[in-house]
């Protein structure tokens, strides 16, 4: 849906959450790869558009023709449906390998990320608090790659006001748009509680917005 004043305030956490896991911790340079694994979900779109900001070129897996049209529509150089395609080969047969991998998986597979990065990669993870998944180590650090991991709740607020410095100039600036599903008045809080409780059905499509 188009940009509203909203859209700040929509951004606060996924907005940080992106900006600390490509600038703090991946430390992401112009030019480099990024693959954003579920790229049409609320941080995914996000750090696809950062990255871009940033001059990465972002691949987006997806699920869906219409899902992978909006990552396309976000500026992903390149879309990959994940349930048919075979990530690491099209990687490598696209770019070579990418510099950072942004996992919004709960169970990530490390095989097939570690075979997608190149020398020196970093891969980032920001869910499955209780996931117990397979780790390759061979793979890992004979690629001498780095795994960071971190919560938002946890960083210094000077860090964060950085953050929301550089989201504030990037959307001025027309390069970052908020998923924005409906902005609603308070009155109507009770009918967004419940259509966020059935969030995992597809029932919202962004984030849901009070106008106060």
């Amino acid at each position: 849906m188009p940009e509203t004043s909203g859209g700040t305030a929509a951004l606060a956490l996924v907005g940080i959450t992106s900006h600390l896991g490509l600038v703090e911790h991946a430390q992401l340079q112009p030019g480099e790869t990024v693959l954003v694994n579920g790229g049409s979900g609320g941080v995914g779109s996000t750090v696809i558009q950062m990255a871009r900001a940033i001059g990465a070129t972002v691949i987006a897996t997806t699920s869906g023709a219409e899902k992978m049209e909006y990552c396309r529509a976000l500026g992903a150089n390149h879309v990959l449906d994940y349930r048919h395609d075979d990530v690491p080969k099209r990687v490598a047969e696209l770019t070579g390998g990418v510099d950072v991998w942004w996992e919004t998986s709960r169970m990530p597979n490390f095989d097939a990320i570690f075979a997608s990065m190149k020398l020196r990669g970093r891969v980032v993870l920001i869910a499955g608090r209780t996931s117990r998944v397979e780790f390759p180590v061979g793979a890992f650090y004979t690629k001498c790659l780095s795994l960071h991991g971190f919560a938002m709740f946890l960083t210094p607020a000077e860090v964060q006001r950085h953050a929301a410095e550089q989201i504030g100039e990037w959307l001025e600036a027309g390069k970052l748009h908020a998923k924005i599903d409906r902005v609603a008045s308070l009155d109507d809080a009770a009918e967004l509680h419940r259509l966020q409780e059935a969030s995992d059905s597809g029932a919202i499509r962004g984030k849901l917005v009070v106008k106060m």
